[in-house]
């Protein structure tokens, strides 16, 4: 059903048209027929991350197989560019007429529900028009990510202000840096810094990557062999991609239980992996062995080995140490080791956005997410008509939103086949007794960004439906097959 642009009031509202925005659409397109949906974005375009990250290389470090969409097949390399990604996700928007939908420079700033009237009334700053705009929605799905895109992590550290040279986040990249001849500074160890070192390293004068402690890195070649020989069979594009994402969600699940069966084994692997792709005499064990077990935090993904042929040429090195404090030409290391830099980039994460940092009234009190607890990662007690989608920190975002996205789509129409109009988890009789936990647990991942607003987010039970279990391989059987009048829902 084509949407009136001038109209203020839709069945549904989709917040974003990230990677997760455009999965919604399309489902409910495909699924929900009959349902007006809008989707509204606070970007002037399509793409999310895809579209915030400007720096060198900005690339995926999940391949595109998995992080692709289930619906539409993926022709290029595992790792893609993040514009080549854009493209994808164009694709998916143009073969569907999703354009019709979505309205971007709109930032949601408010959303209120009325019981009474079964509906969430949203202020929204139209910002291509400087006004403030009101739309309304019987259900509202969250797809806006995680973190902030105005603004990066940095830390304050000593003597900052003194520095004379230039300081960068990846996350707001300005067109006018020419690092040619510049002695740079990449602060970070995760996907980012890796993923910039090589991109920038023949450009500037020295790049160093400068790391508080390891990350886990997988290496590999930049390419499927079983997708190449498939091609070459003149196999369609489709079964391509369904049995190459097969083939690889199987190799991951491999890794996953090795890594949590053998922590120690897999550690030792994956760091021998790197070894091999370094000069004899190179520091591994300062450099690239991590304190934690493998997948605490993502392991994250070099194509081409691209990271270590940039150290092994000479172009960049990388330094394990804490920051004592910044000086006017750089940088004294709590070694006592000075590093000069021209520039510094600050790999050094997100702020966590819990809801788009959403100001939620239900029935005019205000929602404080931190005290409800999530229904299966998605949903939270007490908030009617609400999802949210939150992916999978050890494989593809994209695996579960595809999985949310086909269970809202059939609680939809669960409702309009029985003429529901709202549904609100509930906690049980036998959950009231249940100690409420952290969204996740340190244990099973940790990283920075997550451990530093971890207050912020909804709590679990220990119980899967009470939970983000995190575990791929379990919901892609639970979630297609849960009942959408599950008995944690409540309808009316």
């Amino acid at each position: 059903m084509k949407d009136d642009h001038t109209a203020t009031h839709f069945d549904v509202i989709i917040v974003g048209a990230g990677i997760s925005g455009i999965d919604a659409a399309y489902h409910l397109q495909r699924d929900c027929p009959e349902r007006t949906f809008l989707v509204i974005d606070a970007l002037e375009s399509f793409g999310g991350t895809w579209l915030t990250h400007k720096y060198p290389g900005a690339r995926s470090d999940t391949d595109l197989y998995t992080f692709g969409y289930s619906f539409k097949p993926w022709t290029g390399d595992p790792i893609a560019k993040a514009e080549r990604i854009r493209d994808y996700m164009g694709e998916v928007i143009s073969e569907n007429a999703l354009d019709e939908h979505i309205k971007y420079r709109h930032r949601l700033v408010e959303a209120a529900w009325s019981s009474d009237d079964q509906t969430w009334t949203l202020r929204v700053d139209d910002e291509a028009h400087e006004r403030r705009v009101d739309l309304s929605c019987e259900f509202l799905w969250m797809c806006q990510g995680y973190y902030r895109h105005e603004v990066g992590y940095t830390p304050d550290w000593p003597g900052l202000a003194e520095f004379e040279g230039r300081v960068v986040h990846p996350q707001t990249w300005p067109d006018d840096l020419d690092l040619s001849g510049q002695e740079v500074l990449v602060i970070g160890s995760g996907a980012t810094a890796a993923t910039l070192l090589p991109a920038i390293a023949d450009t500037c004068a020295h790049v160093t990557m400068l790391q508080r402690s390891p990350t886990y890195f997988f290496s590999g070649e930049n390419r499927d062999e079983l997708a190449d020989q498939l091609r070459a069979l003149e196999v369609n594009d489709e079964w391509i991609h369904e049995i190459v994402r097969r083939n690889r969600l199987a190799q991951l699940k491999l890794l996953t239980d090795i890594s949590l069966a053998e922590p120690e084994f897999a550690a030792a692997e994956l760091i021998n992996l790197v070894r091999a792709e370094l000069p004899e005499g190179f520091d591994v064990e300062t450099h690239f062995t991590p304190r934690y077990r493998p997948w605490q935090q993502r392991i994250a993904y070099v194509p081409d080995g691209d990271l270590f042929k940039a150290i092994t040429s000479g172009k960049a090195s990388v330094v394990t140490d804490d920051i004592e404090r910044f000086s006017r030409s750089g940088i004294t290391l709590k070694s006592g080791e000075q590093l000069r830099a021209d520039v510094v980039i600050t790999a050094t994460g997100f702020e966590l956005s819990v809801l788009g940092d959403v100001h939620f009234t239900i029935d005019g009190n205000e929602l404080d997410l931190s005290e409800t607890v999530t229904y299966r990662g998605m949903m939270f007690s007490g908030v009617p008509n609400l999802c949210w989608i939150f992916g999978y920190f050890r494989a593809a975002w994209t695996l579960r939103a595809d999985l949310v996205c086909g269970y809202i789509a059939r609680m939809l129409n669960y409702m309009s086949a029985n003429n529901l109009h709202q549904v609100v988890p509930t906690l049980r009789e036998e959950d009231l007794s249940e100690a409420p936990l952290a969204w996740i647990s340190e244990e099973q991942f940790n990283p920075s960004y997550l451990r530093r607003s971890m207050h912020l987010m909804p709590k679990r039970l220990a119980k899967p439906e009470w939970g983000h279990t995190q575990d791929y391989w379990l919901e892609r059987e639970v979630l297609p097959t849960l009942a959408p009048n599950d008995d944690c829902l409540q309808f009316r």
